[in-house]
């Protein structure tokens, strides 16, 4: 039993702030509706501010801590609030885009202020040993732990004994009636924001001397409290403290007894997504929070185009894509990894797009098509059209297993269950013989058909676009069929589907079963156009993110989404030249963010037009021009739809 101690007090100050930072999530989702994957990111802004306050310009500690604190309280809790209110009437899958679009603006940012490399934060806290039953315990440890019991006995009086905290819990309920009473709800908002920004930017002070400052690192602070907030049902706080100290003792008694398997060493780092995936696939419907739903606004679109001119457009795309090796040059290479993201994104847009499904380990599905690749056509010799067609049907099973909570969740509960499962694979599965054993490396064959240069590029380029087209060709006679019309009412209510006896769960089934196949036929082309794979880059969980990103900025369209998608992934880059690159992630959380927000169709353009036109003299609803200009695209579909009923009543 003495042995076990020093685990459990580490696993014990780990899980204090795992906990803290938990109830802050809980808080601010409870209180707005909105579950702010950028919880973790706000908690590295004040470590890397505390750092610079502290060890770089000389500030007391406690002065530094004070201020970060409670700037970090008021500044973001102020902007996280006004994202909140812009975000009450989108769809659940835009609220996640628009926080995993301020998660990777936050990112980018500190990495390029701060640089990517990890920097040690030096112990601030007083680091002698004292002795507890004969085992010595570092004080500052003792400090954290009692830290953070007395921060979260503080929220949880707060939200269980004050007049204010009775007004959080009714302000997601009925904001009108609170109104009625008095009180503000857009204040109640932006108080329980303050508190969880200030509670994420301790957490994130505290944690730092043991995780070091990374801008990727310290944003998994909030994905380690996820299983915290899973065992509080992401409802009460007393439960998502003990659930970070059932995490953080669970991950450190793990790590005594599991650190030397070769096959379970990655399941310590894991047990908070283990905990996360477990209890969200065994709890019962209704345990958990009630995410606010809203239906999907329908679309006003403008005149469609000719019918000459949509096939001009179709042909002029066509014949770019089978001249763009000629034009290329040196940059083929991107092109060639292009393909492969073509269906990748188709993949990833069945379930986005036409199903309104969440997946947030779309990169785990990739990679087990890539390493099937190369299993089945490396090692087992098999011809490379079917050794693909094999890659993507290995992929089926996991997107089945995945598919286990999606007949149970939906929204914000359904992207946690994903990516916990992504993070699961990457720490648990890539490791293995199967995947990409200890090398994290692998390589991946490309065909060898009588008259193709296996070594070419552009002999593999066109190969892949065969492949990519026929994905596309699939995609759009699914949309077109009854399933696709089937898949398309999910989306808009299942339970009016159930109710004309459609299994719903088998359309969950299936369309999480086919993403993962087109998934795993992308992940091949892209293993193969490389010849070699890796599971760090480019299959990680935060490809998931990013690439549903940039699918919802590249558009709704299942074919044009799909190809802007990878051109502006794989393509721009490489013209726009290393400062793109480099500040790639930014680019994209900032219109990551725009997308999300204008997608609610809230935007007051009548007042936006008043005001231009008080200003000009101009009256705009008489101008034909720009009637016309509002139709023929150019804006998002809600904004469009909103401008138009704007312009007729003048």
């Amino acid at each position: 039993m003495r042995d076990l101690l020093p685990f459990v007090v580490s696993g014990l100050a780990a899980g204090s702030i795992y906990g803290v930072a938990g109830m802050g999530l809980v808080l601010t989702f409870r209180t707005s509706g909105v579950f702010n994957f950028a919880h973790g990111a706000v908690a590295a802004v004040g470590a890397y501010l505390f750092w610079d306050l502290h060890h770089s310009h000389g500030w007391p500690w406690p002065l530094a801590a004070l201020l970060c604190i409670g700037a970090g309280a008021v500044l973001a809790g102020l902007a996280l609030e006004r994202l909140g209110r812009a975000l009450a009437e989108v769809a659940p899958a835009m609220r996640i885009v628009a926080t995993v679009g301020l998660l990777l603006l936050i990112q980018g940012v500190l990495a390029a202020a701060y640089g990517s490399a990890t920097k040690q934060s030096p112990a601030f806290l007083p680091t002698d040993t004292v002795h507890i039953a004969g085992v010595g315990v570092g004080l500052d440890q003792i400090l954290v732990a009692l830290t953070a019991a007395v921060v979260a006995a503080g929220l949880s009086i707060l939200l269980g004994r004050t007049r204010s905290g009775m007004a959080m819990r009714a302000v997601v309920d009925n904001p009108t009636l609170l109104a009625y009473f008095g009180t503000s709800p857009d204040r109640i908002r932006r108080l329980a924001w303050m508190v969880g920004s200030g509670v994420a930017v301790g957490s994130g002070i505290l944690i730092a001397p043991t995780l070091g400052l990374d801008p990727f690192l310290l944003t998994l602070l909030v994905v380690q409290a996820f299983g915290a907030a899973a065992i509080g049902r992401f409802s009460s706080l007393p439960l998502t403290y003990a659930g970070g100290l059932v995490v953080g003792i669970g991950g450190a008694l793990a790590q005594r007894y599991l650190t030397d398997s070769e096959v379970l060493r990655g399941l310590p780092a894991s047990f908070p997504f283990i905990v996360l995936f477990a209890v969200l696939l065994v709890a019962r419907p209704g345990r958990f929070f009630a995410e606010r739903t809203v239906r999907s606004p329908v679309v006003t679109r403008g005149e469609p185009l000719p019918v000459p001119l949509r096939w001009a457009g179709y042909a002029v795309v066509a014949v770019a894509l089978v001249v763009a090796p000629t034009v290329a040059g040196n940059r083929l290479p991107v092109y060639v990894a292009a393909m492969g993201m073509v269906v990748v994104f188709l993949s990833l847009g069945l379930l986005v797009s036409l199903s309104k499904q969440v997946s947030l380990c779309h990169a785990a599905f990739a990679a087990v098509g890539a390493v099937a690749l190369s299993h089945l056509a490396g090692g087992a010799g098999l011809p490379w059209p079917v050794a693909l067609l094999g890659a993507g049907l290995a992929a089926v099973p996991v997107g089945a297993a995945v598919a286990i909570p999606a007949i149970r969740l939906s929204g914000v509960y359904l992207a946690l269950a994903t990516f916990g499962f992504g993070i699961l694979m990457q720490r648990v599965a890539y490791s293995t013989g199967l995947m990409f054993g200890g090398g994290g490396f692998r390589t991946v064959p490309r065909p060898e058909f009588p008259g193709i240069d296996p070594r070419s590029d552009t002999a593999f380029y066109y190969v892949a676009l065969v492949v990519a087209a026929g994905a596309g060709a699939l995609v759009v006679a699914l949309q077109r069929s009854r399933l696709g019309l089937l898949l398309r009412a999910l989306a808009d209510s299942p339970t009016a589907l159930a109710t004309h006896g459609t299994s719903t769960n088998l359309l969950r089934v299936f369309v999480f079963c086919l993403s993962a196949f087109l998934a795993g036929i992308g992940g091949g082309l892209i293993g193969a156009g490389t010849t070699a794979v890796q599971a760090i880059a480019g299959f990680g969980p935060f490809e998931s993110l990013i690439w549903l990103t940039v699918l919802v900025i590249a558009g709704r369209a299942p074919i044009r989404g799909a190809l802007t998608a990878a051109f502006l992934l794989s393509v721009a880059p490489a013209y726009l030249g290393a400062g793109f690159a480099e500040h790639q992630t930014i680019y994209f959380g900032i219109v990551a963010l725009i997308a999300a927000i204008s997608s609610s169709g809230r935007f007051d353009l009548q007042a936006a037009l008043r005001t231009a036109t008080e200003r000009t003299g101009y009256r705009v609803a008489g101008s034909g021009r720009v009637r016309e200009r509002m139709s023929a695209g150019g804006f998002v579909g809600p904004i469009r739809a909103r401008a138009e009923e704007a312009l007729h009543r003048g």
